[in-house]
């Protein structure tokens, strides 16, 4: 019994811990604008050309050991080349060819960092005279196998991508691979194994994260993660989450936006979630903002992870008269949802969803059902070939692993590896725990080269700029207008 609980409660959370609520912080909002359009976004927000990425993917090749490090170089982007460092289980992987790979500049695997000096490094805990060992915790097994196998699989990418061209301080990069099994017990337990053999942690991502913060702070670890899911590992004092986030602070540009486009919709708005998880503040959230920002919320509630029949909840929108969707939750369960819908002969004029559902896999799963869906979201688009950055992520990640689906979960994850060497390059032999810490504490404007929105990892305060994007045509494309928009915020008052 206490099994099936734990496995129906993980169906809603694994999916949920990062339901983006699309929040602001306090910056300055054309200071945001400014750092927004910076290198590598997509300029005036035209519609990307390009089929959505290609299905694929499958458990990473290593969950319990060490990548090694730099593979060879190939001749051409996708190419690979020799092969990496041995390691422990899982061994190292094959050397991803550095092609067209920028080896100068924002692009390059330095990010165009001045590294410094590097007199008076010295060897540490998790660093030799040819290593750094970084660490990546991941929920890889238990209840629902593989949920953030994304973050791993794009820090590997990361890794590789360095290695083939660079060193810090002459060191090469390894990643240790750990696996949290979607559980804090497993959770404390691989940062103690990462707090005795990594010099940091890098790109983690777990649905239960609690259960290492209080461990990765007693050791001094720092923990550059892809995002931060629980209280306690946003208490962490030497853990960041490169997807910062505050869930009572919400971004007017969007909703301003949306409300311009569907005046009538947003007279009448019905909010849905999973009950379980994150998602019931963060929908709670939302909704309480929204109506701040002149909304009108005429239907909020909550669906039991078990659910299977939607109908009931789509008869009550269509008899409340509902003419905007908003549902927070796994893409499985967002198939469901409009499949009741479509039974029952109701489409209403909105249906929009958090950046879960940016996932070849929903699109596989709904079908003609996905035309139309609105997404809010703080990253660019995967389709946009005119971002570099977004281009380099890809193109490693199917280097190190083919047929790979990328996801949000995977650029942070990606972003929080660069972000670490960077700022690694720029202390150089100064590097230290306590100085990479103090390092990041300031970095509030991180964008990793235009991959995603300003973020303030140092602070933890969410992005008052995001997008709006639509399943349309058969692809994804950005709706809003400009690279991002950009406003204020809104205090629900719910989950701060």
């Amino acid at each position: 019994m206490l099994l099936r609980d734990r496995a129906r409660r993980m169906v809603g959370v694994s999916a949920l811990v990062l339901t983006l609520t699309a929040c602001g912080s306090q910056l300055d909002p054309n200071t945001v604008a400014s750092m927004n359009g910076g290198g590598g976004g997509s300029g005036g927000g035209t519609d990307a050309a390009g089929a959505p990425i290609a299905p694929g993917g499958g458990a990473p090749d290593s969950t319990g050991g060490t990548s090694g490090g730099a593979g060879g170089t190939g001749g051409t982007s996708g190419g690979t080349g020799g092969t990496g460092g041995s390691g422990t289980t899982g061994g190292g992987a094959t050397g991803g060819g550095t092609g067209n790979a920028p080896t100068s500049g924002q692009g390059s695997s330095s990010g165009g960092v001045k590294a410094a000096s590097c007199a008076g490094f010295k060897n540490q805990k998790g660093i030799t005279d040819k290593t750094i060992t970084l660490a990546n915790v991941a929920d890889l097994s238990g209840p629902v196998p593989g949920i953030f196998e994304a973050a791993q699989q794009a820090t590997r990418a990361y890794v590789e991508y360095f290695n083939s061209q660079n060193t810090i301080c002459g060191r090469k990069l390894e990643l240790l691979n750990l696996d949290s099994r979607a559980d804090a017990g497993a959770d404390q337990q691989a940062y103690t194994k990462a707090c005795d053999q990594a010099f940091a942690a890098v790109g983690s991502m777990g649905a239960f994260d609690s259960g290492g913060a209080g461990v990765a702070e007693s050791c001094g670890i720092p923990d550059i993660r892809a995002a931060m899911t629980t209280p306690e590992r946003a208490g962490c004092s030497t853990c960041f989450g490169v997807y910062s986030i505050r869930p009572n602070l919400i971004a007017d540009s969007g909703p301003k936006w949306l409300a311009k486009q569907h005046p009538d919709a947003v007279k009448n708005v019905g909010v849905l979630y999973i009950n379980g998880g994150a998602a019931p503040i963060n929908a709670k959230s939302q909704a309480a903002a929204w109506g701040k920002m002149g909304w009108s919320i005429k239907y909020t509630q909550g669906i039991d992870v078990a659910e299977f029949n939607f109908a009931p909840y789509v008869q009550q929108m269509k008899d409340k008269g509902i003419k905007m969707v908003v549902y927070t939750g796994p893409y499985q369960n967002t198939v469901k949802l409009q499949q009741a819908m479509q039974q029952q002969g109701y489409k209403p004029d909105v249906f929009m969803q958090d950046p879960t559902i940016y996932d070849q896999r929903y699109i596989q799963q709904a079908g003609s059902l996905a035309e139309g869906t609105y997404v809010y979201s703080t990253t660019d688009l995967f389709e946009n070939k005119n971002n570099a950055e977004i281009q380099l992520y890809l193109s490693w990640l199917q280097q190190v692993k083919p047929g790979a689906i990328p996801n949000f979960y995977g650029l942070f994850a990606w972003s929080a590896a660069r972000l670490f060497v960077q700022q690694a390059l720029a202390l150089g032999g100064k590097l230290d725990r306590a100085s990479l810490v103090a390092a990041v504490k300031k970095v509030n404007n991180w964008t990793d080269n235009g991959a995603h929105t300003a973020m303030r990892v140092g602070t933890a305060e969410t992005p008052p700029c995001q997008k709006i994007i639509q399943y349309k045509g058969g692809r994804w494309q950005q709706v809003s207008p400009g690279n991002y928009l950009c406003g204020n915020v809104i205090n629900s008052g719910v989950g701060g």
